[in-house]
């Protein structure tokens, strides 16, 4: 049996391959992130006869730069395992000295390949790979869009300080075709009472009408808010909404075929109080093959919602913090289930009233919640079965 490591980069990766016995084969190959690069592995293979059964490919998920390496090789059939870089610490302070720089990384994994010493991720179903990069774009743009209302926000507070009192949502439908339209105090009063209630029924479907318009002209004449610059305040909010208005259309198309694929991959998931088809679209394409994970804990410490300890010498903290290694997307999803399953599912609700009623913070019991969630994700995946939560009397015995 044979072993390769790869050591992915942007441009040039690096491989290295062993025998069983961990003696290299030859020294380390660099190689283009390419085809004709790939070839000089297969060259390699077919130098020593290696045929694909008769090897292990492994990589390190660095950023995105391994997925086109991944794809080719298990195309042509060989074993390929993908590997958090965080197992590879402890080999590569075991080889630090014994090997060169330039070829120790891609030696180091070759040789966890080789002692089997790690959890791989199995991305043989394509419905995952798709899942995982729609959902992390689903968080780019929401991230954008939060970003834009900010700034909107920000630039309102100007302009129109008393505005937010005057629409329960500033970007729900009314608000946003207001804005739209006139985005200023100045742009309210310079348009008839007629036109702003035309604009206003219109986008509310009748709720809002006349008293509305002449609420608005009312707190625009009167408004607080700085007089100067105003065309460029006004161009920026237009700008800014537009914006608003685009991502928003383009997250309603992407959640809706994040739901289609997620219906395809896992029917399970959103039986999970808190896990609807967003979160548990992120929550699954994270997580990958749930085989990979022995245990509970090991995905509570994917998820980086293990708890740390700062100890030193005799001293030894008080104040204990997640650790957040792992997946950060995970992580944000589970958080953001455990949030609404903390006061909406009867078994965490009960433990969360437990740790409250102990002292504890609401953000230290969310906490509490989502590793008691993790658990559940773990056994419903592995068990491929519907949530069925089942109160218990003693809230510290949940698992």
């Amino acid at each position: 049996m044979f072993y390769c490591g790869i050591d992915i980069a942007k441009y040039k990766h690096e491989a290295s391959v062993i025998d069983i016995n961990g003696k290299t084969l030859l020294d380390s190959i660099p190689f283009a992130n390419d085809k004709q690069g790939c070839g000089k592995i297969l060259a390699v293979f077919e130098k020593f006869e290696i045929a694909p059964d008769d090897v292990i490919i492994g990589m390190e998920a660095t950023g995105h730069y391994w997925l086109s390496v991944y794809a080719f090789f298990l195309e042509l059939g060989y074993t390929v395992k993908v590997i958090n870089p965080i197992q590879s610490e402890a080999f590569r302070k075991m080889y630090i000295r014994q090997t060169k720089n330039d070829s120790k990384d891609s030696y180091i994994i070759a040789q966890i390949m080789r002692f089997g010493e790690y959890s791989a991720t199995s991305l043989s179903e394509e419905n995952i790979i798709a899942l995982r990069q729609l959902s992390r774009y689903r968080l780019a743009l929401v991230d954008a869009c939060g970003d834009c209302k900010r700034r909107v926000i920000a630039l309102l507070d100007q302009v129109f300080p008393e505005y937010d009192q005057l629409f329960t949502d500033t970007f729900g439908s009314s608000s946003t075709e207001l804005l739209l339209n006139c985005p200023t105090p100045e742009d309210m009063l310079a348009i008839s009472t007629r036109k702003l209630t035309n604009i206003l029924n219109k986008a509310s479907h009748g709720k809002f009408g006349k008293e509305k318009a002449e609420e608005l002209k009312a707190a625009a004449k009167n408004t607080f808010g700085i007089a100067f610059a105003k065309d460029a305040f006004s161009f920026q909010i237009k700008q800014l909404m537009q914006q608003v208005v685009f991502l928003e259309n383009q997250l309603s198309e992407l959640e809706e075929q994040i739901s289609n694929l997620l219906h395809e991959t896992n029917q399970y998931i959103t039986t999970i109080t808190g896990i609807g088809d967003v979160l548990g679209a992120i929550i699954v394409s994270e997580i990958g093959d749930i085989n990979r994970f022995e245990r509970p804990n090991q995905l509570v410490a994917f998820a980086g919602l293990d708890v740390t300890v700062k100890q030193s010498g005799e001293f030894s903290g008080t104040k204990n913090k997640i650790s957040k290694r792992g997946s950060p997307y995970l992580r944000r999803a589970i958080w953001l289930a455990a949030q609404r399953a903390a006061f909406c599912d009867p078994v965490l609700s009960e433990y969360y009233q437990s740790l409250r009623a102990r002292g504890k913070h609401h953000l230290t019991a969310v906490g509490g919640v989502a590793r008691k969630l993790c658990n559940i994700i773990f056994v419903i995946l592995k068990e491929n079965r519907p949530y069925l939560p089942t109160p218990t009397k003693n809230p510290k015995n949940l698992s």
